[in-house]
């Protein structure tokens, strides 16, 4: 019950409802006491008119008037005289004197109050004006305790009743939250999970049908969710289903081309000037194929999985790299240097700082090797306070239009022509994973400089 809203809402009201009841209750029995009084006054004005009849009464006809009002004594005062009506022993001394005629509202509900708080019997005088014009007042001594037990009496009814109408609106308005919120909400939460089991199930999508405005809303919103979820569920299984389309395709497509690119080999050994001429280009264009499709079955595997952060030596894995570069060029055109502090350490996946730096260093030297003409390229290496820095800079011809545009973007931002534009894409990728950011800081033609960004802290709070 006080897990549901229907149930909360049921205990609310009946709260409420009952808060509402007290407020109306106070005023209530302040009102029932002042005509408690009034009654017991005219009962007493009335009873006092059989002396004004006869101006003698026997002692056992006063006892009964008296015991019928209600009262011990009555005195009346018409034209300034003061005259004691009706007698009759008082057994204590009184205690009050209440003068209704000019009590207002609060003085009515204090009295009241402290009253129906007051347990004992006491006496009290009370003071009214006579019904009709019948003197100038009316005065009247009275027992308390018959006064409170018909306030007990009248409290204990009106709780009852106002407990009554509680429970009768809040149950009402309990199936009313059901039938107009409840409901509804819950048919909203059915759609979604249906929806999170089958989400290529089109009858698990919402049709908005509720009268409310603000779950209409709602349900226009899971509408619009839902419809662009499941476009893009259906796009990424097509693009899952075409990338393993295009694994295979390039898997084999590798190995027939490798198969002729041996017989390539053959070909170049030809007497042929021709053949000779035309075979270094044909060489180069499988050499070029078998790369991208090397490098599009390397994109397409499954995630990289998530790096073993050790304190690396920057400067081994640089060296490693320089050194793995340095075989590729055939003559000197190239120089490598590095400037990095002795015995910097950083924060990263040795295997995989060595594939980004590579990455970084091998496009950095082919672009460089396109020109034809000598160059350099330095990596260089800084610590600030909240990260490494690892700059590559290579004094090549910048980067194309084309490859600004589409930096990390797989099979777009290629740099040079016949590359993937994956180099890139995988670098950044696993700069990702580190926490980092690998990010280009300047191209033009006197070079370009990429900056690999690692964090310093290790991720905790």
């Amino acid at each position: 019950m006080l897990n549901s809203l229907s149930g909360r809402f049921l205990i609310l009201t009946t709260v409420f409802v009952m808060l509402a009841e007290v407020l109306i209750f106070v005023p209530s029995i302040a009102r029932f006491r002042e005509d408690f009084l009034l009654n017991r006054l005219e009962r007493a004005q009335i009873a006092s008119l059989a002396l004004l009849a006869d101006d003698m009464l026997a002692e056992d006809l006063e006892a009964e008037l008296l015991e019928n009002a209600g009262v011990f004594n009555v005195v009346l005062r018409r034209d300034e005289m003061r005259q004691l009506m009706l007698s009759s022993p008082i057994p204590d001394q009184i205690a009050e004197t209440y003068d209704l005629r000019m009590a207002s509202a609060w003085v009515l509900i204090r009295d009241a109050m402290l009253r129906l708080g007051d347990r004992d019997n006491q006496i009290i005088r009370v003071i009214g004006e006579p019904v009709r014009d019948a003197g100038l007042l009316i005065e009247i001594t009275m027992e308390t305790e018959p006064l409170r037990m018909a306030m007990v009496d009248y409290g204990l009814r009106i709780l009852a009743l106002s407990l009554f109408i509680s429970i009768i609106t809040a149950s009402l308005l309990f199936l009313a939250v059901r039938a107009l919120l409840v409901r509804p909400i819950r048919s909203v939460v059915g759609y979604m999970q249906r929806y999170a089991s089958a989400p290529e199930d089109a009858r698990g999508i919402i049709s908005p049908n509720a009268s409310v405005t603000e779950l209409r809303e709602a349900e226009d919103a899971l509408l619009m969710l839902q419809t662009q979820l499941t476009h893009a569920l259906k796009q990424r299984e097509r693009l899952a289903q075409l990338g393993g389309a295009v694994a295979k395709v390039s898997h084999d497509l590798r190995n027939i081309l490798t198969s002729a690119q041996l017989f390539t080999d053959r070909i170049e050994a030809s007497d042929d000037p021709l053949v000779r001429r035309m075979a270094p280009k044909l060489v180069n264009s499988i050499t070029r194929a078998v790369s991208l499709c090397e490098s599009t079955l390397a994109f397409g595997r499954a995630e990289e999985p998530a790096p073993t952060l050790t304190m690396v030596d920057l400067q081994e894995v640089v060296a490693d790299v320089i050194a793995s570069e340095t075989l590729a060029v055939s003559d000197n055109c190239i120089g490598f240097s590095m400037d990095i502090p002795e015995g910097l350490l950083v924060r990263a996946d040795p295997e995989q700082l060595f594939r980004v730096i590579m990455n970084l260093v091998r496009n950095a030297r082919q672009a460089i090797v396109a020109t034809g003409k000598p160059g350099e390229i330095r990596v260089s290496a800084r610590e600030t306070d909240q990260n490494w820095r690892v700059e590559i800079h290579d004094s090549g011809p910048g980067l194309p239009p084309k490859a600004r545009e589409h930096l990390f973007t797989p099979f777009q931002g290629g740099m040079r022509k016949g590359g993937s534009g994956l180099g890139l894409a995988i670098a950044a990728e696993l700069v990702r994973g580190h926490g980092g950011e690998l990010c280009l800081k300047k191209t033009d033609e006197t070079g370009t400089s990429f900056e690999i960004h690692l964090p310093r802290g290790d991720g905790t709070f």
